[in-house]
């Protein structure tokens, strides 16, 4: 199936798979890569030699292109697209909305970008400033969520903007890329059910809480990092949320010196982050100290396997899914679902 997305990216499958915190590594990008798919790297809790080594392990598994998704407002996120040119990676993509700076950087190193964005205006301005595609997240999607659901923010930034759309948020199978392709985007990205593979590093205890969930079985809460952010509904989620305010700020503090290890940041660099995070958001300090919390109880979760003691970032898609596929099979899946549905219609028709 050929679109703009596969005509950009390189690939034969108009299906990205998000760059999820410690799921998304060499081994699941290498996977959802080499079977057709565009696989991103998470690296924000990376150091810059741990990025270069997953890089090259991407590259000894598959010669598929792939992308990496950098933190717009870390530190040394100028050094990462440096790396990301000199190691030829094909995209960078980004949570937060990238400076004109980040993104000429990019273009003049022959790296694409493609910001995701939660709202219409968003959208726009990132291709004002030259960006090569947006990734567009309903607020089904996991993680950092918006409120728009993806049927209505999908068309109102395909009709706002002339680039490349990939709608997130909801996907899992062909019908929905699909439905996706009908509202006018080029492609589905998924996280949660790439999370859901066997070639996935998730723990079978923590894949057992997903496959358990219902569609209802997801919260957004605040109480996590101060925005809102989707996760699994669970007795640790509830307990954030009855949790007081000092109990809170305590436990941030924890986790950004645990952070600031992990990502090999100063104490002077995590704190320029912080700045630069409150930056154009209405962010208080504590706020902003909260976001500590994510890498620290994801990791807790999806590395250490303690789903009890920790958060896991899922879309309500979760409660629609039943099954562990490799990432090979699960694409293959897609595409005849979707050939089989276009069949359909054009029958219908």
């Amino acid at each position: 199936m050929r679109t703009r997305l596969t005509e950009l990216l390189g690939c034969r499958h108009p299906i990205v798979q998000t760059g999820m915190g410690y799921v998304a590594g060499a081994g699941l990008v290498a996977a959802t890569s080499a079977a057709g798919g565009f696989g991103i790297v998470a690296s924000a809790t990376m150091t810059l030699d741990r990025l270069r080594e997953t890089i090259r392990e991407i590259r000894s598994r598959t010669d598929a292109p792939f992308g990496v998704n950098v933190r717009a407002d870390a530190p040394d996120a100028a050094e990462r697209i440096d790396l990301l040119i000199r190691e030829r990676v094909r995209l960078a993509s980004f949570a937060l909305a990238p400076s004109r700076e980040l993104i000429r950087r990019c273009a003049d190193g022959g790296v694409l970008t493609m910001p995701s964005v939660g709202a219409r205006r968003h959208a726009e301005k990132v291709a004002s400033w030259g960006v090569d595609a947006v990734l567009v997240q309903g607020g089904e999607g996991g993680g950092h969520t918006g409120p728009v659901p993806t049927t209505l923010l999908l068309p109102q930034v395909v009709d706002a903007v002339g680039i490349p759309v990939v709608a997130a948020g909801g996907f899992f199978d062909g019908r929905g890329l699909v439905a996706a392709l009908a509202y006018g985007a080029s492609g589905v990205a998924m996280g949660t059910r790439f999370l859901l593979t066997s070639d996935s590093p998730v723990g079978p205890e923590v894949k057992r809480q997903y496959l358990a969930a219902t569609v209802t079985g997801t919260v957004v809460t605040t109480r996590v990092d101060g925005v809102p952010h989707r996760v699994l509904r669970t007795p640790f989620v509830d307990g954030l949320e009855r949790a007081n305010r000092l109990a809170g700020l305590l436990r941030s503090a924890r986790h950004a010196a645990a952070f600031r290890r992990e990502s090999g940041l100063s104490w002077p660099a995590l704190l320029r982050a912080g700045r630069a995070a409150r930056h154009g958001r209405e962010l208080s300090w504590a706020q902003t100290l909260m976001a500590a919390n994510t890498p620290a109880l994801l990791r807790t979760s999806m590395v250490d396997g303690r789903p009890e003691s920790g958060v896991m970032s899922a879309g309500q898609v979760v409660g629609l899914i039943d099954d562990l596929p490799s990432c090979a099979d699960l694409i293959d899946r897609i595409m005849k679902e979707a050939d089989d549905r276009i069949a359909a219609l054009t029958s219908a028709r």
